[in-house]
């Protein structure tokens, strides 16, 4: 029909109309990083960029590729985030949906009986109303930018939830990587601290036959019990803290570990990575970008309370055709439309727009408040790291050393006892120093190996 037809020129005409429409936001420029422009250490020469290498590449043990791989598919927190950003989504299509016309198609039939003293002819009149047509809901013409604003405030939170999730999907990677080097670290523990029991066990039947042929006091074999012991303590200790550390691995892959070959820690490399200049932190970064994106949000939403101050124009109307008989809708002269435009602007409201300005303006200065905090701290993470990475290579090397005298101790003990020019406590302060600096050791390699994986994670890794 050519008035339906004309409805809906005038319905696309005015939407082109409004495409036009300039938003009432303040323009949005990013903001200065409130840091300085070096990170405190360097990087080797033929460091690489972490934002250019994948965490296939940076984590090469394929069993710890397998548990991120794992965990990055089953890991239920994951998922949530992930739940989060489709729901960001619809929230984003369903205002980018106010922006455009709801047409609907519309058929009705009425049959109604009005009495004799209703009407003009004094007898009971029976009728009947059919109408089928083209509908247009009420529809805002965004002049003022308004639900553009909304639209774009929508957009933000959107692009922010799926930098939240590419943040959480590095924090993934990095806590798997981290606690699979904490179980790591206490497979080794525990087993110097095994091959201790062992070997103290051992030393204990010794010194039992030797005291039983009177070959040495009690007292030696007590001062043995008590290494044994310790070490027996030591054992326990870290074998139930290895079982705790390997649930919860367990519970970051959502299931059960890889049994593939574990690599020792000292056989481990990960690459060096060069920090750049904290300003390129703002495009690597996921959480700064998720902060960064609702900081948009926030400035948009100022847009859209501005809007509030001027007339809202919306668009109601119907196009169809009308009839008292069903056969006669689309007979010549059954058009019928409607038209009914309406503009609103309160004129007193207690101050409720004010306030809503007011509001927003504050919303928008919290979140650059975050934004410049989260820059700060991705700041000082790069710096944590970069320092962790530092100095713990040299308590590892300090480590290294302690361990080769304390062995070099340890041997030249025993022949002084064996000489008989020594004390058996002598050995026992060199045997318990040993085991400490093993352990140390241990520690340290795992800890040097964890400013890694932090510096990986402070650096944006591969998340984008």
């Amino acid at each position: 029909m050519h008035l339906s037809r004309r409805f809906l020129a005038f319905v696309w005409s005015g939407g082109l109309l409004l495409a036009g429409c300039a938003s009432l936001a303040p323009p949005y420029t990013r903001p200065e990083p409130p840091v300085p422009a070096q990170f405190e250490l360097g990087a080797p020469p033929l460091a690489r960029q972490a934002a250019s290498l994948p965490w296939q590449d940076y984590f090469a043990d394929a069993r710890l590729q397998a548990l991120i791989a794992q965990a990055l598919d089953h890991n239920r927190d994951l998922r949530q985030t992930a739940a989060r950003v489709a729901q960001a989504r619809a929230a984003l299509g369903i205002q980018q949906a106010e922006a455009l016309p709801t047409l609907a198609a519309q058929a009705g039939g009425q049959r109604q009986r009005v009495p004799g003293d209703l009407n003009l002819t004094g007898r009971p009149v029976v009728g009947n109303d059919f109408q089928v047509g083209l509908g247009l809901a009420s529809w805002e013409l965004d002049f003022w930018g308004r639900v553009r604003s909304l639209e774009g405030a929508a957009r933000e939170s959107f692009l922010a939830s799926e930098a939240a999730q590419a943040a959480a999907r590095l924090s993934l990677i990095t806590q798997v990587a981290q606690a699979d080097l904490a179980l790591r670290e206490l497979d080794e523990r525990l087993a110097l601290a095994n091959l201790t029991v062992s070997s103290r066990s051992e030393s204990l039947r010794i010194f039992t036959r030797r005291v039983e042929v009177g070959a040495t006091s009690r007292l030696a074999l007590t001062q043995v019990q008590t290494l044994l012991t310790q070490a027996q303590a030591l054992s326990a200790q870290l074998d139930l803290a290895r079982a705790n550390q390997a649930h919860a691995l367990m519970l970051l892959v959502g299931g059960p570990l890889d049994s593939r070959t574990v690599p020792l820690l000292a056989a481990t490399r990960l690459a060096e990575l060069q920090p750049g200049l904290p300003a390129e932190l703002l495009d690597h970064r996921p959480d700064l970008l998720a902060a960064e994106h609702q900081l948009k949000a926030a400035n948009a939403n100022i847009g859209a309370a501005r809007a509030a101050f001027f007339p809202r124009i919306a668009l109601t109307g119907q196009a169809g055709t009308a009839s008292a008989e069903l056969n006669g809708l689309f007979a010549t002269g059954s058009a019928a439309w409607s038209f009914a435009p309406q503009i609103t602007l309160p004129l007193f409201d207690g101050g409720r727009r004010e306030a809503n300005l007011a509001g927003a303006q504050a919303r928008r200065d919290e979140a650059l408040a975050r934004y410049e905090a989260t820059v700060q701290g991705a700041f000082r993470d790069v710096n944590d790291a970069l320092a962790a990475r530092q100095g713990l290579a040299r308590q590892l090397a300090i480590a290294q050393q302690a361990l080769a005298a304390q062995r070099e101790r340890a041997r030249l003990s025993t022949l002084r006892y064996d000489a008989g020019s020594a004390a058996f406590l002598e050995v026992l302060d060199a045997q318990r120093d040993l085991l400490a600096a093993e352990q140390q050791q241990v520690q340290a390699q795992r800890a040097l190996l964890s400013s890694q994986v932090s510096l990986y994670a402070a650096l944006g890794g591969d998340a984008l």
